[in-house]
C-alpha cells in the first residue's frame, strides 16, 4: 500500500477537461433556445411546456440536489463524524413519499406555475407575498454561497484561480438558463449528473486500488471507529443521531423537495401527474447513489490519512478542501482526472445555481409582475422571463463576492437557509393539511415560526455547542513526516465544529446556551415547522376559520390519493388523461 506523498498540482489536461464541461453545459443552452420553435410563451420558458418526462426531470431533481456542498462537505462529514450519516438514505425516502403525496398532487392539479400562487389562492395576497419576499432573500443567499464556497476550497488546494471560476460559472449558468428556460436547465443536469457520476467513480476506483482494495478501506473504517451507523440516543442536543437524521433530516429536506420553488418547478412541469411522481421516485435512487458514492468518498479519506491528517497538520485550512486535496493526491499519474473531480464539483454548482436562478425568474414573473400588469402579453412575459434571468445571475455573482468577505459567516447563512425553509414548510402544510386554516392563522403562524427558528439558529451561532454535543472522533498526525514540528505531533479529539464571527468566546455558560442552543441543527426546520403549525392552527380557531368555504382543490382529500390507482385501468380515458398510452401497460409496474 503506498504511502502519501507531496500531492500533485493542475496541468493543462486538467483545465481542458474543466473548460468542456462548461462549453457543452452552454451549447445545450444555445440549441434549446432554437428548439421547436424557441421559447415563445413564459410557459415554454419557465415550465418547458409542461411536456417533460419523468427520467431528465428526475436526473435534474437529483443533480440540482447535489450542490459542490455536497460533493466537498459530505465526504468530510463521515472522515470528521462517521458514517452515521448514511442514515439519511431513510431520511430521503421519507422526503420522497412526503413530496410526492402530500405536496405534488395539490400543487399539480392546481396548474401553477409558481408554488407561492398557491398561496394567495388558500390564503390571500399578503401571505403569497411574505412567502415570495422570504424565498427570493434565502435563494439569492444561498446560491452566491454555492457559488463561493467551493471556488474558495478548490482554489486553496489546487491554485485553480478563484475569481475565474467564480464569474465563468456565474455566467455560464445565465447563459444557458436566459437562452434556453427550463428545459435547458434539466438536460445541462442530465449531462451534469453523468460528469458527477464520472468524478467520484474516479476516486473510489483509484482509492480502492491504492489502499489495496474495498476491504481494507473498510477494516481501517472500522478500526477508527467510522462505522458507527446505529447511535439511538433521543437526546436532541446531540448533532446527529438516528432520531435527529431521521426526524429532523425528514422535516428539513421536505422543505426544499415539497415546497421550494426550484425543486416543485420541475416536476410539475412534467406532461402528467403520473410522469411527476414518478420523477420523484427515479429520483430517490439517484439520491442513495449519490449518497453511497460520497459516504465511501469520506471511509476512503479516513483510510488513506488515518495516521496523518492533513487537517491538524495544516496542509489544508478547512475540512472542505480534504476532498481536493485526496483528488491531487491519488490522481496526479492521471492528468486530466483531476480536472475531471473539479468538472464534478462545479457540475453541482452549476446545476444548483441554474434551478435557483429559474425559480427566481418564475417567482419574480408570477408573483411579483403579472398579478400587477395583467395587460403584458406572453412575448412579453417571456422576454421579461429572460430579462429576469440575467439580472438573478448578475445578483448570485454579486453574492458570491459578498460571500467573500463573509468569511465565517457561510456556515451562519447555511443555517439561516435551512431556518427560512421549516416555518415555510409549515405555511404550506397548513394550507394543504388543516381545512380550517384561516389567512390570519397562516400569517400569525409564519412569522412565530420564523421568529422561533431564527432564535434558535442565531443563538446556536453566537454560542456553539460544545464538543460532546457535536461529537467529532479521533484525528491523528502522528504518522506525518519530521517537517512538522514537535508540537504539533499529537491526537486531537475536539475539532470546533464551527466558527463564526458572531460567536461569544470566554462567557459563562447558561443552561439556555447548553440547551436551547444547542439543539441539533437538523432541528431548525423542525422547530419553525412545528411552531408555525401550531401557532396557526390556533389563531384560526377563534378567528373564524371553520366558517370560510374552501375549495376542495386547495386540500389533500382522498381522491388525490385514490388517483394512484388509475394507472391499474387498461382502458379508458382516465388512462389515457393522466399518464399517455405508453405507461397504461407498463406503468403500474413502476410504483
Amino acid at each position: 500500500m503506498d504511502m502519501p506523498r507531496g500531492i500533485g498540482t493542475f496541468v493543462v489536461w486538467d483545465y481542458v477537461v474543466f473548460a468542456g464541461m462548461l462549453v457543452i453545459s452552454a451549447a445545450i443552452g444555445i440549441y434549446y433556445a432554437f428548439a421547436g420553435g424557441g421559447q415563445q410563451t413564459s410557459k415554454d420558458f419557465l415550465m418547458g411546456g409542461r411536456r417533460m418526462t419523468a427520467v431528465p426531470v428526475a436526473l435534474s431533481l437529483t443533480a440540482s440536489f447535489m450542490s459542490a456542498v455536497t460533493v466537498l462537505g459530505t465526504p468530510s462529514e463521515v472522515y470528521r463524524f462517521g458514517a452515521i450519516f448514511s442514515i439519511f438514505a431513510f431520511t430521503y425516502f421519507f422526503v420522497v413519499v412526503i413530496s410526492a403525496e402530500v405536496f405534488l398532487p395539490v400543487f399539480y392539479k392546481l396548474g401553477i406555475t409558481s408554488t407561492y400562487e398557491y398561496l394567495e389562492l388558500r390564503f390571500n395576497k399578503c401571505v403569497r407575498l411574505c412567502g415570495t419576499v422570504l424565498f427570493i432573500v434565502q435563494t439569492i443567499l444561498y446560491t452566491g454561497i454555492v457559488i463561493y464556497a467551493p471556488a474558495l476550497a478548490l482554489n486553496q488546494v489546487t491554485g485553480f484561480d478563484l475569481w475565474g471560476a467564480v464569474v465563468a460559472t456565474g455566467v455560464v449558468c445565465t447563459f444557458y438558463c436566459t437562452l434556453g428556460g427550463l428545459k435547458a436547465v434539466i438536460w445541462t443536469d442530465v449531462f451534469q449528473v453523468g460528469i458527477m457520476v464520472a468524478g467520484f467513480a474516479s476516486v473510489i476506483i483509484q482509492a480502492a486500488v491504492i489502499q489495496g482494495g474495498i476491504s481494507t478501506i473498510l477494516n481501517d473504517a472500522y478500526n477508527g471507529g467510522r462505522l458507527n451507523f446505529w447511535n439511538f440516543n433521543p437526546n436532541p442536543l446531540q448533532r446527529h443521531t438516528f432520531w435527529t437524521i431521521i426526524i429532523g433530516g425528514t422535516f428539513t429536506w421536505s422543505s426544499i423537495y415539497g415546497v421550494n420553488q426550484s425543486q416543485v418547478q420541475r416536476y410539475i412541469s412534467c406532461k402528467s401527474r403520473f410522469q411527476a411522481k414518478l420523477s420523484l421516485y427515479i429520483n430517490l435512487v439517484g439520491l442513495w447513489a449519490i449518497l453511497t458514492c460520497s459516504v465511501f468518498c469520506g471511509l476512503a479519506l479516513y483510510s488513506r490519512y488515518r495516521d496523518c491528517d492533513p487537517w491538524t497538520a495544516k496542509k489544508v485550512s478547512a475540512p472542505d478542501q480534504l476532498m481536493p486535496y485526496l483528488v491531487l493526491d491519488i490522481l496526479q499519474d492521471y492528468p486530466g482526472l483531476p480536472g475531471l473531480f473539479v468538472a464534478c464539483a462545479y457540475s453541482g454548482t452549476l446545476s444548483t445555481v441554474s434551478s435557483s436562478i429559474n425559480a427566481l425568474a418564475a417567482v419574480t414573473v408570477e408573483d411579483l409582475i403579472k398579478p400587477y400588469f395583467r395587460s403584458l402579453s406572453e412575448r412579453s412575459l417571456s422576454w421579461i422571463s429572460q430579462g429576469m434571468s440575467v439580472v438573478y445571475g448578475a445578483l448570485c455573482i454579486g453574492m458570491a463576492a459578498l460571500a467573500s468577505l463573509m468569511g465565517a459567516l457561510l456556515q451562519a447563512a447555511l443555517s439561516i437557509f435551512g431556518m427560512v425553509g421549516g416555518p415555510l414548510m409549515g405555511l404550506f402544510a397548513l394550507g394543504i393539511l388543516v381545512p380550517f386554516a384561516n389567512s390570519i392563522g397562516a400569517l400569525v403562524g409564519l412569522m412565530a415560526g420564523f421568529a422561533t427558528s431564527l432564535w434558535v439558529g442565531i443563538g446556536a451561532q453566537m454560542y456553539p455547542p460544545l464538543p460532546e454535543r457535536t461529537s467529532p472522533l479521533q484525528l491523528d498526525i502522528q504518522g506525518c513526516n519530521s517537517t512538522y514540528n514537535e508540537t504539533n505531533l499529537m491526537t486531537t479529539t475536539e475539532m470546533p465544529f464551527t466558527t463564526s464571527v458572531f460567536q461569544i468566546h470566554n462567557v459563562q455558560r447558561t443552561p439556555l446556551m447548553d440547551n436551547w442552543y444547542s439543539l441539533s441543527y437538523l432541528y431548525f426546520s423542525t422547530v419553525g415547522t412545528l411552531v408555525t403549525l401550531l401557532v396557526g392552527m390556533l389563531v384560526s380557531l377563534p378567528t373564524g376559520g371553520r366558517k370560510q368555504n374552501l375549495d376542495p382543490r386547495y386540500i389533500l382529500t382522498k381522491e388525490d390519493f385514490l388517483s394512484n390507482f388509475d394507472i391499474f385501468k387498461k382502458t379508458g380515458p382516465c388512462c389515457v388523461a393522466q399518464a399517455g398510452v405508453q405507461w397504461c401497460d407498463h406503468g403500474s409496474l413502476q410504483l
